[in-house]
């Protein structure tokens, strides 16, 4: 281990699902810490996978990373999250056919808000945690809820992968390299009413909407690619992006953990203060700058008529799903 440095305790729950096994070498490689910090990977699954995560323990163990300080196998959460300083809700119950969002939502409060307890319990007090597993804001929030001990701002759920796809789109459609797109939000839910915001991104510095002459394709094709990519994966692939939401795990830590190029933001889903009109306590993804230390929402973004519709679109959806789940929440002191 170089550097002295103390492991990080980076706990990955449904380690050995699809999205669990993408992303966990690239944890052990280096690419979310640094290739300078040892990190200790604590895997937790259901009992019945557990013979699969040795598995993957076995191929970690055969990749000689040399970051990596040890690993935790186990089906217990408590155990899993112990000391952890990154948590990766990862697992979450899919969507089965024919399930309503609805109980979608209350198969994962099951889930999600003993986990939210669990971590306030045994993780370290610097414990920061990015829910991964859909309905992601509203899971995020369930385990919220349910650890009131740990700061409502370490809490974030990932829209990353609906911004690097929103970027590429933008890129392809400008012709221009990825890398000239930035200052890209995506507003709201994870779902499809989440909105994409083309109207304050940049192209090389210039505003979207000079470069891209096309507004009817931005106002309309554009978001709809982008709200419905997820299902064009599965049925192209007959399995959903797994490789592609492991990356954004990892943008998204960076993001949060590393300074935001000046002028630039990026796209999480925090808890709400009531900026932009959204109401308090709603896990809504915003445009976030970090400076390592701390986070904040970009104040003053301008929004055209469009845009303010998508917001409360999308607003309204998180409100229904709130009120879905609101069993599954312990009642705050008022």
């Amino acid at each position: 281990m170089s550097g002295g440095h103390v492991p990080v305790q980076v706990t990955v729950t449904g380690a050995a699902g699809q999205i669990g096994y993408s992303l966990l070498f690239r944890i052990a490689s280096g690419q979310m810490f640094g290739t300078d910090q040892p990190i200790v990977l604590r895997m937790l699954e259901i009992e019945p996978a557990m013979k699969s995560l040795e598995g993957v323990a076995m191929e970690l163990d055969d990749c000689a990373f040399p970051m990596l300080a040890g690993m935790v196998l186990t089906s217990k959460a408590e155990e899993a999250f112990e000391g952890a300083n990154w948590v990766l809700l990862v697992g979450a119950a899919p969507r089965k056919q024919g399930m309503e969002r609805a109980d979608l939502l209350s198969v994962n409060g099951g889930i999600f808000g003993p986990q939210g307890k669990a971590v306030a319990k045994t993780a370290s007090s610097d414990v920061r945690i990015l829910v991964v597993g859909n309905p992601c804001n509203t899971n995020c929030y369930i385990a919220r809820m349910n650890a009131p001990e740990i700061p409502q701002e370490r809490w974030f759920a990932m829209t990353r992968l609906d911004e690097n796809r929103a970027r590429t789109q933008l890129a392809q459609k400008a012709k221009v390299p990825v890398a000239a797109i930035s200052n890209l939000a995506v507003w709201g839910n994870h779902s499809t009413t989440q909105y994409p915001d083309a109207h304050n991104a940049r192209i090389a510095g210039l505003p979207v909407e000079e470069v891209i002459t096309d507004h009817g394709w931005l106002k309309g094709k554009f978001v709809e690619i982008i709200q419905k990519r997820g299902a064009a994966v599965i049925e192209a692939r007959g399995a959903s992006s797994a490789a592609s939401a492991a990356n954004a795990v990892i943008d998204s830590v960076i993001s949060i953990r590393t300074p935001t190029p000046w002028g630039d933001w990026h796209s999480l889903a925090v808890v709400s203060h009531g900026e932009y009109g959204v109401p308090e306590g709603l896990q809504f993804g915003f445009p976030v700058r970090s400076d390592a230390e701390r986070w904040e929402v970009v104040p003053d973004l301008q929004h055209d008529d469009d845009g303010w519709k998508r917001i409360r679109v999308t607003t309204q959806e998180l409100l229904q799903e709130q009120n879905l789940v609101k069993e599954l929440v312990p009642s705050q002191p008022a």
